[in-house]
């Protein structure tokens, strides 16, 4: 049984499905999810779980290279656009795209985890990375 890490079995699945340059997406709780696109809803009540949190739980298990988040989160929740371009560190580049260009990027994610945060556009894309884990002689 496990009893560290990520202890949720469909989380865990998906981030070991990530290779370097993979997308993985933490929506809130409004957000269309596409068809066929696998969909892990953590979704409790208003508020529960928060997209922070969820995003707090994944820096600890999983290496993200780039972070797309649209740019109306910053117009309409600058704090949370803030704290998610934060969420993983200051070496995270954090790209900005329209809402309806991450609509259709949300089409070729491996998996999407829904939370129940009710933030307006608390979405976000995380691109896979190599992390720091990794040797390079050069």
């Amino acid at each position: 049984m496990t009893e560290t890490g990520v202890i949720n079995r469909e989380i865990a699945t998906a981030i070991s499905k990530q290779g370097h340059g993979d997308l993985l997406m933490v929506t809130d709780a409004g957000f269309a999810i596409p068809l066929g696109v696998e969909v892990i809803d953590l979704s409790l009540e208003e508020n529960k779980p928060m997209v922070l949190e969820v995003l707090a739980m994944l820096r600890k298990n999983f290496s993200v290279e780039k972070m797309v988040l649209a740019n109306q989160t910053l117009k309409t929740s600058p704090s949370l656009f803030e704290n998610i371009s934060r969420s993983f560190g200051n070496g995270v580049l954090v790209e900005t795209v329209d809402h309806s260009i991450m609509k259709e990027m949300s089409k070729n994610v491996k998996a999407i985890i829904r939370t129940g945060d009710f933030t307006a556009y608390g979405n976000v894309i995380l691109v896979s990375g190599a992390g720091n884990r990794w040797y390079s002689e050069k």
